[in-house]
C-alpha cells in the first residue's frame, strides 16, 4: 500500500483550562493508505504527551522514516511507546472497507464539557442532559461554592461528572467526595482525583465513599488499563482510543474484561473520532454517555 502523511495545526474553538494547565490547540497528523485496488484507508495521530503517549515530534519522526510503500503487517511492528501511530495505522487499515462516521450517525448520548470556574454556569442549557465539568483549577473552597450553584441550576434529571485530572490532594479528594455523598442523584462520578501514582488511595477512597470513581489518566494506554484491572480496579474505566494504542488489542481487552467503559475524546479531527466512535459501540457502557461533546 501508498502511504503518506500531513500534518495539522488548528486553534480550539474555546481554550481548555485544566490542572494541566491551557490547552489552545490540537496539533497532529493524518495518514493516509492507498491499496491496489484504489481504495482510500486514512487515519489520525493525535498525541497528548502529558497523558502519556508519545510526542508529536517523535510521532512525525515515526513518519518521515517509514517508506513510501508499506505492508499490512506495519501496524503490529510499531512499538507500543507509540499508541497513537498504532491507534492511526490499524484506523487506516479499517477506513479502506469502512466509510467515516461522526457522532451524529451514531445513536449515542453524548456529555457536554463545561469550562472551569464560573463560566460553566453561563453553559447549562435545558436541552443537554449530561455534563463534565473541571476541577482542581480553582481553590477548592471557591470551587464548591460553583458546584453547589450547578446542582441548583441544572434542568431535572441531569447529571453531571466532576474532572479532577489528577490535580488534588488526598485530604481535597475527601473534601469532595464528603460533599458528593449528598448528591447521588445527580453526579454520576468523580473522575481521576489523584495523580496516576497514587492508584492504591484511589482504589481505597473508591471502597470508602457511595460517589463513583473514574479513572483517566491512570488508564490512558493498554498496559496502565491491564495493570489496574490486575490491581483490583473494578470502577470505571475513562478510555481515549485515540491514545491508547492497538485498536484490536483494546477491544479485546474492554471485552475480555467486561470493563465499565466512558469512551471519550482527545480533541482529535473526525477521522479519528469515526474510529473511536465505531469502537465505543463495542466496548462503551451504553448506560453512559460518551465524552465527545
Amino acid at each position: 500500500m501508498k502511504f503518506s502523511y500531513h500534518p495539522y495545526s488548528y486553534p480550539l474553538a474555546r481554550p481548555l483550562i485544566t490542572h494541566h494547565g491551557i490547552w489552545s490547540s490540537r496539533e497532529g497528523i493524518i495518514i493516509t493508505l492507498e491499496d491496489a485496488k484504489g481504495r482510500i484507508g486514512r487515519g489520525e495521530i493525535a498525541p497528548v504527551s502529558w497523558f502519556g503517549s508519545e510526542t508529536l515530534s517523535e510521532a512525525l519522526a515515526f513518519c518521515q522514516q517509514l517508506p513510501e510503500q508499506v505492508t499490512e503487517n506495519l501496524s503490529k511492528e510499531i512499538p507500543a511507546s507509540f499508541p497513537c501511530c498504532q491507534f492511526a495505522l490499524e484506523s487506516a487499515m479499517f477506513h479502506l472497507d469502512h466509510p467515516l462516521l461522526d457522532e451524529n450517525e451514531f445513536d449515542f448520548q453524548y456529555t457536554c464539557l463545561l469550562q472551569a470556574g464560573e463560566k460553566a454556569l453561563e453553559q447549562l442549557t435545558e436541552n443537554v442532559q449530561s455534563y463534565k465539568w473541571k476541577i482542581g483549577v480553582y481553590p477548592i473552597e471557591k470551587e464548591q461554592n460553583i458546584f453547589l450553584d450547578l446542582v441548583k441550576s441544572l434542568a431535572p434529571g441531569s447529571k453531571l461528572r466532576l474532572d479532577a485530572n489528577g490535580g488534588l490532594t488526598l485530604a481535597q479528594s475527601r473534601q469532595w467526595l464528603s460533599l458528593l455523598e449528598g448528591y447521588q442523584q445527580i453526579v454520576e462520578f468523580l473522575e481521576q482525583p489523584l495523580a496516576s501514582c497514587e492508584f492504591e488511595a484511589m482504589l481505597q477512597l473508591s471502597k470508602e465513599y457511595n460517589t463513583a470513581i473514574a479513572l483517566d489518566e491512570s488508564v490512558s494506554g493498554i498496559q496502565q488499563i491491564v495493570n489496574s484491572y490486575n490491581r483490583g480496579w473494578r470502577g470505571i474505566y475513562v478510555i481515549k482510543p485515540a491514545i491508547a494504542g492497538s485498536v484490536s488489542k483494546l477491544r479485546q481487552i474492554c471485552l475480555d474484561f467486561a470493563l465499565d467503559v466512558v469512551v471519550s475524546t482527545v480533541f482529535e479531527t473526525k477521522i479519528g473520532r469515526s474510529m473511536s466512535l465505531y469502537l465505543a459501540k463495542e466496548i462503551a457502557n451504553p448506560q453512559r454517555s460518551l465524552g465527545f461533546s
